[in-house]
């Protein structure tokens, strides 16, 4: 799902269980109706500085209005994955992950070299692991379905299941973070 089409259900999602109308929500977010509208239709181009003005007026994270539900594994590679641009500085925020109410992460370092691979046996029920590959390539997430991973790709994959996470070229590193929710 595109992120005009995820911004647009979510918001809608949001806005109707707080009971709010699309004026109400457009009052407290300080924007016009007709931002709200466009945005609920999945037209216009909504600002970083917009989103946060929606999410502050709804009581929710910015991530809400924008996180993919995704299935249990997600892959983005670096060129595919769309941002949100602020309107006030040459800055733009891709969402990879958000984190739940009440999850515990643990972000790592990783730096491996080629050889065998590096494999984890399942962890604690409902873990779940994100890698962000900065140098090399590897091959990582579930051990029967691994994806090959380039610098800036992002993988996301169930860390209670048997996973690995094996370089495929010298200076490999990324970052992992393991969820818990």
């Amino acid at each position: 799902m595109e992120l005009r089409e995820r911004l647009a259900a979510s918001l809608r999602r949001e806005r109707e269980g707080a009971g709010l109308s699309v004026s109400e929500l457009a009052r407290r977010a300080g924007i016009s109706k007709a931002t709200v509208s466009q945005l609920e239709s999945g037209a216009g181009n909504p600002s970083v500085e917009t989103l946060w003005a929606i999410g502050d007026a709804l009581g929710i994270p910015f991530a809400t209005l924008v996180e993919d539900r995704a299935p249990a594994s997600r892959l983005i590679r670096l060129g595919d994955h769309a941002g949100v641009p602020s309107a006030a500085a040459p800055y733009l925020a891709t969402l990879l992950s958000a984190a739940a109410p009440a999850t515990r992460r643990d972000i790592y370092l990783i730096q491996a070299e080629p050889g065998a691979p590096r494999r984890s046996l399942p962890h604690r029920s409902g873990t779940t692991e994100h890698v962000v590959l900065i140098s090399g390539e590897a091959m990582v997430g579930p051990a029967d379905a691994a994806e090959l991973l380039h610098p800036g790709d992002y993988l996301s994959y169930a860390g209670d299941a048997a996973h690995i996470f094996e370089a495929r070229s010298p200076g490999t590193s990324a970052v992992l973070v393991s969820e818990l929710r």
